[in-house]
């Protein structure tokens, strides 16, 4: 007795330390999907994808400020000979050269600063720039695309939950009623009024209800430790659906509106291709900068030299872009062309998904209407059945049918609910409506 008592004192224990382990977190569907958006690794790459955008148009756009340096330098000199080539004022007019009063220099001190501004280059560098904002502006719908599938995601993980929950829930309903089935044959087999074999049908059944039952426990936790992971919930967590109203956006209007933001991010980097043909066009015109400086000079004992400064407009002109820049220019043309054609692609695709979408959705409506005719008739069947059966009208297989025919019609009601809700969304990510609508509600 006391190993026993000890036995279920240490279950008791332990279930209460499961339950202690595991955090209960009500969550609706929308909470759900904005939780992924601030939280999951998915949603930060995407933004730090515009970051990264954002930083290297800034790198662009330094390019049009002027370069300004300063250098400075000490030299030491051994054994220089000096000769200086200036009119000391001596009549002769000779230099100083082989002169024993030569400055003895053992050192150099220099100093410089340089600015260079380029004031034309072809148009290179405004055309750069012009590209470097397309392609910020398409990374940013892309992370906008990015974020929109990553919602479709949580959602589909989100209704798929509710499916094991709800298959679980009628499940173990009808456990119980197959278990009470068991021991109301049981009794009358053991009255001489049943066959044993009927007896041991129905057993079966239950057993098999049993494992279904077990099997249904093991998807919804894999299903929740899924979306805890996505949403970045703490370890152990276990959600909770929140009242559930699948099935109702049925009354929502369906637009024919295409806001799809990974056309947009296609059209832009198509814009940023159309850019780079200029910017190889640059190399065919020569560049111009505007040049100044100043130097600073220290020969030790012989020379020095202050305020030298110096102002200037440099030309350059590389003869052999002439021929590069063919191959450059047809190269970015190319480019061009196949994101003309991708562009055109996906412009069909888009139409083809949400057409789809669409029929799915309307099919999704009708199957929820005959899916609930059919959990009506299931449930008359059954009850006729059962009459029959206490009549002797009827055999064990016709109830045991009966009775996982009423089992399929009422998950496939619970499914058709969630199927209803889950195709209305992905319509709307077909269209591009998606993250706007959510916002919304």
């Amino acid at each position: 007795m006391t190993s026993k008592f000890l036995t279920s004192l240490v279950i008791v224990f332990i279930s209460i330390s499961n339950l202690k382990a595991q955090q209960i977190q009500p969550i609706t569907l929308e909470e759900a999907v904005q939780m992924a958006l601030q939280n999951s690794d998915a949603s930060k790459l995407a933004d730090t994808k515009v970051l990264s955008a954002q930083n290297e148009l800034n790198v662009t756009k330094n390019l049009q400020y002027p370069d300004v340096k300063l250098s400075g330098q000490y030299l030491y000199l051994a054994n220089a000979n000096v000769d200086l080539k200036i009119n000391t004022g001596n009549n002769s007019g000779s230099s100083n050269t082989g002169n024993n009063n030569a400055p003895n220099v053992h050192q150099l001190l220099l100093g410089q600063a340089n600015v260079s501004l380029p004031l034309f280059s072809g148009f290179k560098l405004n055309n750069t720039i012009k590209a470097s904002e397309s392609l910020y502006k398409a990374a940013d719908y892309k992370s906008k695309n990015d974020k929109e599938q990553l919602s479709l995601e949580v959602i589909n993980d989100y209704l798929s939950l509710y499916k094991a929950r709800q298959t679980i829930i009628l499940i173990e309903t009808n456990l119980k009623s197959a278990h009470q089935r068991v021991v109301d044959f049981s009794a009358k087999e053991q009255n001489g009024l049943l066959a044993r074999n009927d007896l041991l049908k129905a057993q079966i059944q239950e057993s098999n209800i049993e494992l279904s039952l077990e099997d249904a426990k093991k998807n919804e936790a894999i299903l929740n430790y899924r979306l805890a992971m996505l949403l970045k919930l703490p370890e152990g967590t276990k959600t909770d659906i929140v009242a559930p109203e699948f099935g109702l956006v049925s009354n929502q209007p369906v637009t024919d509106v295409i806001n799809r933001n990974d056309l947009e991010a296609l059209r832009y980097q198509e814009q940023a291709a159309e850019q780079q043909i200029k910017v190889a066009k640059s190399k065919y015109f020569p560049s111009l900068a505007l040049s100044g400086g100043y130097i600073a000079l220290d020969l030790q004992n012989a020379l020095t030299v202050t305020n030298a400064m110096n102002i200037g407009i440099g030309v350059s002109y590389n003869l052999s872009d002439l021929f590069k820049a063919k191959s450059d220019v047809r190269l970015a043309k190319t480019k061009t062309k196949e994101l003309q054609y991708t562009i055109n692609m996906k412009t069909d695709q888009i139409k083809v998904d949400i057409e789809n979408a669409k029929q799915d959705y309307q099919l999704a409506i009708k199957k929820y209407h005959v899916y609930t005719e059919s959990q009506i008739q299931a449930e008359e069947n059954y009850r006729i059945v059962k009459d029959k059966y206490d009549n002797g009208l009827a055999d064990t297989n016709d109830l045991l049918e009966a009775d996982v025919d009423q089992l399929q019609a009422k998950l496939n009601v619970a499914y058709a609910k969630a199927g209803i809700t889950q195709k209305y969304y992905e319509l709307l990510a077909a269209q591009g409506q998606l993250n706007n609508t959510l916002n919304q509600q």
